[in-house]
C-alpha cells in the first residue's frame, strides 16, 4: 500500500513503501496519524512530505506521534519546488518540506497499551 509521489516535472519517482504524501483538502488529520503509525510498525521509520499549505498538516502530524512517545525526528528537509501554474501558464515555487519519523523505544509498548484498553465512555458515568 504504497503512496506514489509525482515531482513537479511530471515524472513519477521512485515508488517508497514508507511515504506518505499529505494533503489538507483530501483524508481527514487522523487519518494520516493512524497510516504513519502503521507504517512506523511496518517499516520502523516513516516519511512525510507536502507541499504549500498542506506543510501545517505535516507538522501537526508529526508533532502528535512525537508527543504521544510513537515516534523520534530523524530528518526535517526542507526546499521549493517549481510548479507549473495552469490558469497563467508560468512557473511558480511551492514550499515543499520532508520530515523522517523513527520508531521509538517505547512504540510497541503503548501500541500494545492502546490497542489492548477498552474504549470507555466518561461522560455518561454517574
Amino acid at each position: 500500500m504504497g503512496v506514489e509521489a509525482v515531482a513537479a516535472t511530471g515524472r513519477v519517482e521512485a515508488q517508497k513503501k514508507n511515504r506518505i504524501q499529505v494533503s489538507n483538502t483530501k483524508k481527514p488529520l487522523f487519518f494520516y496519524v493512524n497510516l504513519a503509525k502503521r507504517y512506523i510498525q511496518q517499516h520502523n521509520e516513516v516519511e512525510l512530505s507536502a507541499l504549500g499549505m498542506a506543510i501545517t498538516t505535516v507538522v501537526t502530524i508529526a508533532e502528535i506521534l512525537k508527543n504521544n512517545g510513537l515516534a523520534i525526528e530523524k530528518k526535517v528537509s526542507t526546499s521549493t519546488v517549481s510548479m507549473k501554474d495552469e490558469n497563467k501558464g508560468r512557473v511558480v515555487l511551492k514550499a515543499k518540506i520532508e520530515i523522517v519519523l523513527g520508531k521509538s523505544d517505547k512504540f510497541d509498548l503503548l501500541m500494545n497499551a492502546s490497542n489492548a484498553a477498552p474504549e470507555t465512555d466518561t461522560k455518561n458515568k454517574e
